[in-house]
């Protein structure tokens, strides 16, 4: 076969994960070539024009601070920025930002092409060539090799991609694109085992056949809170999303007609996402509910396309048309691109490491969609692990893992590789033990430390990190110190309608009490520096949840040395008297690392993490 040239890491797929690990690996140090299908469609938002929410937000903050490139992008691309959750505590508080669909792409692809040590090929690859379980490489359609010592996978949706328009069926990758079909059956031939996911989109609708007058505006924040800690300000303009609803006659038309979906006539196979279904799927497993919320989103700042979240199908076109009409200010709406469903080979994820290197194969990564879960951030995670990891296995290193006290990506991955999945899966804050400690506002005091460490986070960015926790403890212990005098404060404590102080009290006294803020405390008794809002809010969290997050510190430090408890590799789990077989099976397939990962497999009870200890402990002492 002919051979064009040989990288250290090769990067199958320039989707959200494609781009961050070519760029986490390019930035340290190694040669790095990613392949798409289509250059124009590098870092392509496929599905709605947004990054971040519930926990997605948190992903986004931590890809920054290990020195990522989704936050940055994001905020380049912004056309409106919302905080969520903010009635409820911070520990559940996301940043969602609406982004112009082409300006993203645009703006990624700038970034990837000036970046040094990275080649970027429009070719499709067909095979992942391996010698003695070992990765040497990628073959393309062109019979092209091109050899590497690590590979990543990040294929989306494209792996045997099937399109679903009503009873039309198309190859695709996404809509007007071609699948991988070879791949698939590459990785199928590695000893990998394949599973079949469905995810699909809205139709999005032109704005000028919209009446707004009959939905409700939702603006962003003003000001704009930025993803990255490195970003200044927004200067994009900002727009509006609308709210509308689906009502009976909507559900009508779609209950009439449940025969002519591909959904329920049983043409998909695939598993769809719980948690983001289909209109169908609302419609009849919500039965009770008289109407759905549909958020019309803003695709850019130059076009007149409108993203109708809320409403994703893959009914026909005609039925489309149909219940798109019978919505509030959709009344005469034009549909310039119709809604779709896709089903992908997606490969369970049991079959990785925590460092997303497969078991099957030495050298071959996996991130993404291939993985099984839906959303850029959760690709985007991924993608910037399996960057790192990939590196530290060209350079001997030990792979880089966070655990489930550290950051929102070690549950994700944890979950993956643990627990594994058979439905597209998506991350929540509900999915973390310890959420208080993984706040969207402290990604870059968990994680900076190591992104320097790492030489992913630029030497700028961690001194402005490390002047801000300066700053943050500076300020904290003056607080602490600073004490006020009854008559100082007892007129404004009654203003707030809290309680009196009787005798001198600190200011962090106050400051714990509900009803007093930092912007109250800064007045009473103002800090003798400027100090930014962002660190205004972080002080205020540190010290009114203080307890709680001691508390914990001390439950993570209990896993963490559950963590520490290694597993041997060689390890014979059918030898051990008092195991049953589907738990000996659960252990053998996914084969934990450390007694902390083997107890949160399903399944694997208590009673059998001590016969597994007691093993241990007895090899041990053969030893």
């Amino acid at each position: 076969m002919p051979k064009e040239s040989s990288y250290d890491i090769i990067v199958i797929g320039a989707g959200h994960a494609g781009c961050e690990a070519a760029l986490a690996s390019a930035r340290m140090g190694r040669s790095t070539c990613l392949f798409t299908m289509n250059l124009d469609t590098i870092a392509q938002m496929s599905c709605n024009p947004a990054i971040g929410g519930l926990a997605k937000g948190h992903l986004v903050r931590e890809i920054d601070a290990l020195g990522g490139e989704m936050a940055r992008n994001t905020d380049r691309a912004g056309i409106q920025f919302r905080m969520l959750n903010c009635s409820k505590g911070p520990a559940v508080w996301s940043l969602r930002t609406q982004t112009d669909r082409v300006l993203y792409r645009l703006e990624m692809r700038k970034v990837l092409e000036a970046q040094q040590n990275l080649a970027i090929k429009q070719a499709t690859v067909d095979k992942v060539i391996v010698e003695d379980r070992k990765v040497k490489g990628v073959l393309t359609s062109l019979g092209i090799f091109y050899g590497a010592s690590a590979v990543i996978v990040t294929t989306g949706t494209f792996l045997k991609g099937l399109m679903h328009i009503g009873f039309e069926s198309f190859e695709a990758g996404r809509a007007g694109e071609f699948p991988s079909i070879s791949l698939s059956d590459s990785l199928k031939s590695l000893g990998l085992k394949l599973g079949r996911l469905k995810t699909g989109t809205p139709p999005r609708i032109d704005s000028r056949s919209i009446d707004f007058s009959k939905t409700e505006p939702q603006f962003g924040d003003d000001p704009p809170l930025p993803f990255s800690y490195s970003t200044e300000s927004i200067t994009n303009p900002q727009l509006p999303c609308y709210i509308t609803y689906t009502n009976s006659k909507t559900h009508k038309i779609i209950l009439d007609n449940l025969d002519r979906s591909p959904l329920y006539s049983g043409r998909i196979k695939g598993i769809g996402p719980r948690y983001c279904p289909s209109i169908e799927d609302k419609v009849v497993r919500f039965s009770e509910r008289e109407r759905h919320q549909i958020f019309l989103e803003p695709e850019g700042l130059d076009t007149k396309e409108y993203y109708a979240n809320g409403i994703s199908t893959s009914l026909p076109f005609d039925l489309q048309e149909r219940l798109v009409r019978t919505i509030p200010g959709l009344e005469k709406a034009e549909i310039m691109r119709p809604a779709y469903a896709i089903e992908y080979d997606f490969v369970y994820p049991t079959q990785i490491r925590h460092s997303l290197e497969t078991k099957a194969v030495d050298g071959l990564f996996l991130a993404g969609q291939i993985n099984g879960t839906s959303g850029y951030e959760e690709a985007a995670a991924q993608g910037l692990m399996a960057g790192i990891n990939a590196v530290h296995k060209t350079e001997g290193r030990e792979p880089l893992v966070l655990g489930r006290h550290e950051a929102y990506i070690g549950v994700l991955i944890d979950d993956l590789v643990t627990k594994g999945t058979n439905e597209p899966y998506r991350m929540f804050t509900s999915r973390a033990e310890y959420r208080l400690l993984l706040r969207h506002d402290n990604a870059d005091s968990r994680l900076m430390e190591t992104g320097r460490n790492i030489g992913l986070l630029g030497k700028t960015a961690y001194e402005v990190f490390c002047k801000k926790k300066a700053s943050i403890e500076k300020e904290i212990e003056r607080i602490k110190i600073t004490r006020v005098k009854p008559h100082a404060v007892n007129d404004n404590l009654t203003a707030l309608g809290t309680s009196l102080i009787t005798e001198d009290a600190s200011l962090v006294q106050l400051l714990k009490r509900p009803e007093v803020t930092y912007d109250f405390i800064n007045k009473t008794a103002p800090s003798p520096n400027r100090i930014s809002a962002e660190v205004c809010r972080e002080i205020e969290i540190n010290v009114k949840y203080e307890g709680y997050i001691k508390r914990q510190i001390e439950m993570a430090e209990k896993i963490k040395r559950a963590e520490e408890r290694k597993i041997p590799e060689d390890i014979c789990y059918s030898s051990i008297n008092g195991l049953s077989n589907e738990i000996v099976s659960k252990l053998e397939e996914i084969r934990p690392v450390s007694i902390g990962q083997a107890g949160r497999i399903p399944g694997v009870t208590p009673a059998a993490i001590s016969l597994i200890l007691v093993t241990i402990e007895k090899n041990r002492g053969r030893a």
